[in-house]
């Protein structure tokens, strides 16, 4: 048994460093050159299946939403189910943290499925001084542990599925500390307590871990009912469909905890988990604001533009993110029923912020952009706001408003001049009271 464990982590290794190299390799080979960009139309926002017209709120959230949000689950990421049959919360651990700025509360999130069970581990730091009705918050998701967003000793290491160092074709199968707040650049927690936001986040790979076993760990086999074999359905949820589950069953918990203002807690991600920050938020309309770091294809860059990474690309490079039928798409971008303009009018009118990065060419900035701008007239129709901008900002020169759009300089990362962008955001619609 340890001979196959030893053998199966080895294949893993080597399979995930081939993912990588292919997938250097792939945005090496990718269209960076506007005028080879394809004519496409976009399918219209406020018009019905049948060909009928929007003309109001009513009809918006009666027809043409459940619409469009049915086409995404069919085509795109996949239908997930409701909530397990059995859900507990236990506060693991708590204690004052960043000298007495902040408290730090840890909670297990256990799932139960037809005798099958999984834990999440949920890491809150919640300002001290707060209202009455509790901190706003921001939730999301993280890539390595919660114990990469501070040096903060007390944070629980995690002892599931660690994803692999970038290049090292080794499999990290457990935390370790020399990993303490490696992470904390994309999480200033004090910057962020300090403005009076509670930071609410847990470790993807508790959820689902990030690479194709045939969707047989993580949340997919407390659902999966297909045993020892059996073809998956082709509209089943692919890991970020699970990843955006898990928001929302954390957010479940958000509701029950009188340290934090549930009616305001904003959803955020970067690259994929952007991707599924946007999922999470379409689907699930507690999520007071939702925000997008880099999130490119499959998140918030329109597919039809077929620029940097493709839906053939992704589909390619993470066989396991998506739905079985997104792969029909694989250069047919102009067939697909929906695009991402569609996926950011279904967070509507709820703010929305999308952030792109000057360098990130893989991740479309500009068809980032243009997905926010195309989403113009759902926002219309439900607020009356539109995105402040023409046309594509120059660079390090935000649009702030209910629609939101950032280009700053740099690459693939969150960083401190994101972060000050979001929370000055934040300040205008779930900022302190």
């Amino acid at each position: 048994m340890k001979r196959f464990s030893v053998l199966l982590t080895v294949l893993l290794a080597g399979s995930l460093l081939f993912s990588h190299m292919a997938l250097r390799a792939q945005e090496a080979e990718a269209n960076y050159n506007e005028a080879k960009v394809p004519r496409y139309t976009l399918p219209e926002a406020l018009v019905c299946l049948d060909g009928s017209a929007v003309a109001d709120s009513q009809q918006w959230f009666a027809r043409r939403r459940p619409e469009i949000l049915k086409l995404f689950r069919d085509q795109v990421y996949g239908h997930a189910p409701g909530r397990p049959e059995d859900v507990s919360y236990r506060v693991v651990e708590s204690g004052e943290a960043f000298d007495g700025l902040a408290v730090r509360k840890q909670v297990e999130i256990k799932l139960r499925q037809g005798g099958k069970k999984l834990s999440v581990g949920l890491l809150l730091y919640i300002p001290t001084e707060r209202g009455k009705t509790g901190a706003p918050a921001i939730l999301g998701l993280n890539f390595a542990g919660n114990h990469t967003l501070s040096d903060d000793p007390a944070i629980i290491l995690n002892t599931n599925w660690m994803r692999p160092r970038k290049d090292s074709g080794i499999v990290d199968n457990r935390a370790t500390e020399a990993a303490r707040g490696t992470s904390s650049s994309r999480w200033p927690l004090e910057t962020i307590l300090r403005r009076g936001y509670a930071v609410a986040s847990a470790y993807y790979g508790d959820i689902d871990p990030d690479f194709d076993d045939g969707f047989r760990n993580g949340v997919h086999a407390l659902f999966d009912k297909r045993g020892g074999g059996g073809q998956r359905a082709a509209d089943a949820w692919g890991s970020i469909g699970t990843w955006a589950w898990g928001l929302s069953r954390i957010m479940d918990y958000l509701e029950t905890d009188s340290d934090i203002d549930h009616a305001r807690v904003a959803v955020l991600g970067h690259s994929r988990l952007g991707k599924t920050s946007l999922w999470a938020g379409a689907q699930d309309q507690r999520f007071a604001m939702v925000i997008s770091n880099n999130s490119g294809c499959g998140g918030a860059a329109l597919s039809r533009r077929a620029f940097g990474e493709t839906v053939a690309r992704i589909n390619e490079s993470f066989p396991h993110w998506f739905c079985e039928n997104f792969r029909q798409y694989d250069g047919r971008e102009n067939s697909l029923p929906v695009d991402q303009h569609l996926l950011l009018s279904l967070i509507a009118p709820r703010p929305v912020y999308v952030a792109s990065a000057e360098d990130d060419r893989w991740a479309d900035p500009r068809g980032e952009f243009l997905a926010l701008k195309n989403a113009d007239p759902v926002y219309f129709l439900l607020s009356g706001d539109t995105l402040a901008a023409a046309a594509m900002p120059q660079v390090n020169q935000p649009v702030i408003g209910r629609m939101s759009y950032h280009l700053r300089s740099g690459g693939h990362d969150v960083t401190a001049y994101d972060w000050d962008k979001y929370l000055q955001w934040a300040d205008r619609y779930i900022g302190r009271r």
